[in-house]
């Protein structure tokens, strides 16, 4: 049995279907920081546009707030090289629905077609390598998150499921034909 695929059957449940696209829209969604990032970056314009494309390691660290028995939430993490950080890009102002992104300084492209930081919701999504764990400090390695970045939440990196081998780069990949 596939954790994908269990052999046993359920009652299906239609939450979805209760809710009508009237009631979503209209939703406000309140989020609270787990906690917070301290890393040597305090600019943003001296900050890597992704962990990967860091020149050099810097390292930083997650601290995740007292009183929520995060201690708990972070067992077994450490047996994971790297995790998935959604924080919230606090010192960005407005947004932009199209952008000129730094691998193709001659057109725009839509921001949601991009990784730039001038988004409707200022939510940054980052994978870094997870170095150590000690009490609700997390060691992270390369970075691109500035400091006192507020973080929203923590996700395992699990290459089955992240790891898509036919996935393109959409307009990246013109760039380079």
């Amino acid at each position: 049995m596939s954790w994908r695929n269990p052999s046993y059957k359920k009652d299906v449940k239609t939450y979805a279907a209760d809710a009508t696209n009237e009631d979503v829209a209209q939703q406000s969604i309140c989020l609270e920081p787990i906690g917070v990032v301290d890393s040597p970056y305090q600019e943003r314009f001296a900050t890597p546009r992704q962990p990967a494309y860091a020149v050099e390691d810097k390292s930083g660290k997650i601290v995740l707030h007292a009183g929520h028995n995060y201690e708990q939430a972070l067992q077994d993490l450490q047996t994971f090289s790297h995790i998935w950080v959604i924080y919230w890009m606090h010192l960005n102002q407005g947004w932009n629905p199209l952008v000129k992104p730094p691998r193709d300084k001659q057109h725009k492209h839509g921001v949601f077609s991009t990784r730039a930081p001038h988004r409707p919701n200022s939510i940054g999504l980052s994978l870094v390598s997870l170095t150590s764990i000690q009490g609700r400090t997390l060691f992270i390695g390369n970075h691109d998150m500035l400091n006192g970045t507020p973080v929203l939440d923590i996700k395992p990196y699990i290459k089955e499921a992240d790891m898509q081998e036919n996935a393109n780069n959409g307009w990246i990949d013109l760039l380079k034909a």
